[in-house]
C-alpha cells in the first residue's frame, strides 16, 4: 500500500497558490494511493468547525472526493488547527489521528507526530501549548462566540510570529533528547513529524538500534511530501520537494 504524509500546508485565502497545488496533489499524486497522512498545521488557522470558511468547504469536498475513492485520510491536529474537529471529519471523510499516533508501515513501528511537543527547548511556547491543550481549555474556546475566536486567533498568530523571529534557531527545533525518549516510549524506529519547517532525514540510535527521523517540508516556495511504498522491504521512504505552479 502506497502512503503518503504532508504537514503545514498553512492553507488560507491569502495563498490561492498553496490551494492550487494542494488540489492538484489530490488529483494527481494522491489518486489510487492507500492512505493519506496530514500532520497539522493543515490550515494556517482554524477557529472551529463551525466557522463559514469557502476554503474550508472547497477542500472538504475534495478530500471527500479522495476518501470515496479508496484512500483512507487521516489528519493531525497541529498548532495552528487544533480546533479542528468531528463536524469537519465528517464533512471530508477524514479521520482524526491523535498525537502522537503509532502505525505499522511494512512491519515496522512508524511513531506520528505534528512535532512541537519536540520543542521542550522553547519553554515559553511549551507553556502555552499546555493551556491551549488542556480538555477544559478547549471547551472554552470551543463554545466562546466566533467574534471572540476570531480576536483570540489574530492574537495567538501574531504573538507567534514574533516569538518566532527573535528565538534562535535552536530554541525552535526539537531537542534530540526528547527525540530518544518518546521513540523509545512508543518503541518506534522511525519517526515522521513537520512543525519545524526543516525538512531532513536524520539517522539516529535509539538503544543500540538504528533509527531515523523524517521531518515534513512547509509548503510556502515548495511543497513537500514523504513517500511510503508498501513493498515490505522497509527501505522506500521518498522525500521530496516539487513546485507550486
Amino acid at each position: 500500500m502506497r502512503c503518503l504524509f504532508i504537514s503545514d500546508l498553512h492553507l488560507e485565502a491569502q495563498r490561492p497558490d498553496i490551494t492550487r497545488a494542494f488540489l492538484r496533489f489530490l488529483q494527481e499524486r494522491a489518486k489510487g494511493a492507500g492512505a493519506l497522512y496530514i500532520l497539522g498545521d493543515f490550515f494556517e488557522v482554524w477557529l472551529g468547525d463551525d466557522n463559514p470558511d469557502p476554503l474550508a468547504d472547497e477542500i472538504s469536498a475534495a478530500l471527500l472526493a479522495l476518501s470515496r475513492a479508496g484512500t483512507s485520510i487521516y489528519v493531525m491536529h497541529g498548532n495552528r488547527d487544533f480546533l479542528i474537529g468531528r463536524d469537519f471529519c465528517r464533512r471530508s471523510g477524514c479521520i482524526l489521528l491523535r498525537d502522537p499516533t503509532v502505525i505499522r508501515l511494512n512491519g515496522e513501528r512508524v511513531l506520528l507526530m505534528h512535532g512541537d511537543s519536540l520543542c521542550i527547548d522553547d519553554t515559553g511556547y511549551m507553556r502555552m501549548r499546555r493551556w491551549l491543550r488542556n480538555p477544559a481549555s478547549l471547551f472554552i474556546l470551543r463554545h466562546l462566540p466566533l467574534q471572540t475566536r476570531h480576536r483570540i486567533g489574530r492574537k495567538l498568530r501574531n504573538e507567534s510570529q514574533q516569538r518566532t523571529r527573535y528565538k534562535a534557531l535552536d530554541i525552535t527545533d526539537v531537542n534530540q533528547d526528547e527525540v530518544i525518549r518518546v521513540m523509545r516510549e512508543h518503541r518506534a524506529t522511525t519517526l515522521i513529524h513537520g512543525h519545524t519547517h526543516r525538512p531532513a532525514v536524520h539517522s539516529l540510535e535509539v538503544d543500540g538500534q538504528t533509527a531515523q527521523r523524517i521531518v515534513l517540508g512547509d509548503w510556502d516556495k515548495d511543497g513537500w511530501a514523504l513517500e511510503v511504498d508498501g513493498d515490505g522491504d522497509g527501505d522506500g521512504y521518498r522525500l521530496g520537494s516539487f513546485g507550486l505552479g
